[in-house]
């Protein structure tokens, strides 16, 4: 079984070492163990569960759903797919949400820019009056 320093950790996952350093604090990595020289080193089992925590972060998940994840990964208490299952369906649903936050965020910004005529003075541009006249309150 091969160690791995921090630094070889942090190049083979491609992350920071603050980022190793990070998942350790919030229980997301074991604290590893150390060389005799003081070194700190890493099991491939270290590898793979970064690899894991970066998809999932990719899929949206946080990292406290993250932890959630490995520790059901881990588990040997009867827990099923459909825990994970569940936990996906729930995160689909805030995408969707988010998507159409966004997709209403996009189409009133296009009205704006489309009455922007592109010149002319500051204080009649349709885009600052409208941030205008949401700031006041109106």
């Amino acid at each position: 079984m091969e160690l791995l320093t921090m630094g070889r950790l942090a190049t083979r996952v491609e992350v920071n070492p603050e980022t190793i350093r990070y998942y350790e604090r919030e229980g997301l990595l074991e604290i590893p163990g150390r060389l005799p020289s003081g070194y700190r080193v890493f099991s491939e089992e270290s590898v793979q569960r970064i690899r894991f925590i970066k998809r999932a972060q990719k899929l949206g998940f946080s990292l406290h759903e993250i932890k959630e994840l490995l520790s059901m990964r881990l588990e040997l208490t009867g827990r099923e797919c459909a825990a994970v299952k569940r936990l996906a369906a729930a995160k689909i649903v805030e995408i969707d949400q988010k998507v159409e936050a966004l997709t209403s965020m996009r189409s009133i910004l296009k009205q704006l820019e489309e009455q922007c005529p592109g010149s002319g003075p500051l204080s009649e541009c349709p885009i600052v009056e409208s941030l205008q006249q949401d700031a006041r309150g109106q």
